[in-house]
């Protein structure tokens, strides 16, 4: 699904601050995608992934007068979606299970059905990479995961996580460096 126009979206943030229930409900509509894969990728449960999807949009909607720059709407609900899919972790710790395909693109077997050796080889990735995402600090595994799972802008994740473009940048350096070394090994 294609990224909506931010300007769009902010005439729709306008007319929701002028009393257009409407507005709100669109805005639901065209985000609601994007803030669930966010939100299953990020906590790796769907029922917990409904729930943040439910806590993002009341805190939107309860808060969406705070937001200055309505073109800035995006940027504002990744905030949001960051801190509660956050929240919500930090409340179910213990879970890190790493194994969603699209993150592991980068071990994909093109025929895994047709070489059973290939299969087993990609199942040994899998769990490599896996444990090796487990072991990244808490931010960089958070950097990773919004830009290659969510293709987030550096700019995006830079405000939903409240840091400078640079420290993402060097997040994901880091990431990037310190996931070569564990899989090298």
């Amino acid at each position: 699904m294609p990224e909506p126009n931010h300007q769009y979206l902010a005439e729709l943030v306008t007319r929701f601050k002028r009393q257009d229930t409407d507005a709100f409900a669109e805005l639901y509509a065209l985000t609601y995608n994007k803030v669930y894969n966010y939100a299953r990728h990020y906590l790796k449960d769907d029922y917990l992934a409904q729930d943040a999807m439910q806590e993002v949009y009341i805190s939107a909607f309860r808060n969406i007068d705070k937001l200055s720059d309505p073109t800035l709407f995006i940027a504002w609900l990744n905030r949001i979606s960051f801190h509660v899919c956050y929240d919500i972790r930090q409340k179910h710790q213990g879970f890190q299970d790493f194994s969603d395909p699209e993150l592991l693109e980068l071990v994909r077997d093109e025929h895994p059905h047709s070489d059973p050796e290939a299969l087993a080889v990609r199942s040994s990735e899998i769990r490599r990479l896996r444990r090796a995402m487990e072991e990244l600090p808490f931010q960089e595994r958070a950097v990773l995961s919004m830009r290659y799972y969510n293709d987030m802008k550096l700019e995006e994740i830079a405000c939903a996580m409240e840091l400078s473009r640079s420290t993402i940048k060097r997040y994901l350096a880091s990431a990037r460096e310190h996931l070569a070394r564990k899989l090298k090994g």
